[in-house]
């Protein structure tokens, strides 16, 4: 399976594609963008291709994914969300259960286009997952990711990770 195109009044979540590379790999060597993921570690180039490719696998071996966000007008390259598959080693178990991850580049930052691309994505994953129990991994002083969970009916469960 490949990823469906979503629509919402300003976004357009959709496949990657290779053309995408230079934009992803520049916002995950963000430091800005990787305050809050990986330790705060910015990625290299290699770290973003192997997330490209896995996230293309994803779709193709599990029927569910990452989309790359867009503005719907311009095309302008937004940032990622979608479903992850991870293997996470951590307590309490949540493998099993969909992951809903998100992220921006700093041009969308503070725009509520987080919020738009996440209920896009829950609202395909309610349509076609069958587990619809989402979790979602966010660092406690992420205050702006907090803030969207919320909006988008998420509910802490645990801390500690």
């Amino acid at each position: 399976m490949r990823a469906p195109t979503l629509e919402t009044a300003r976004l357009r979540l959709r496949a990657h594609k290779i053309a995408d590379f230079e934009n992803a790999a520049a916002m995950w060597a963000d430091p800005e963008v990787m305050r809050f993921l990986a330790n705060g570690k910015p990625q290299t180039r290699e770290d973003s291709w192997n997330r490209m490719m896995r996230q293309a696998g994803d779709w193709a071996l599990n029927s569910i994914g990452s989309w790359m966000v867009e503005d719907k007008h311009s095309e302008a390259f937004l940032g990622e969300v979608g479903f992850l598959t991870l293997k996470r080693e951590i307590e309490p178990r949540i493998e099993g259960y969909p992951e809903l991850g998100w992220v921006l580049n700093t041009a969308a930052h503070g725009k509520g286009i987080a919020t738009e691309a996440v209920r896009a994505a829950l609202a395909w994953g309610d349509a076609h997952i069958a587990n619809k129990r989402y979790t979602c991994i966010i660092a406690p002083e992420n205050a702006p990711s907090l803030g969207v969970a919320r909006k988008c009916g998420f509910v802490e469960y645990t801390r500690g990770v």
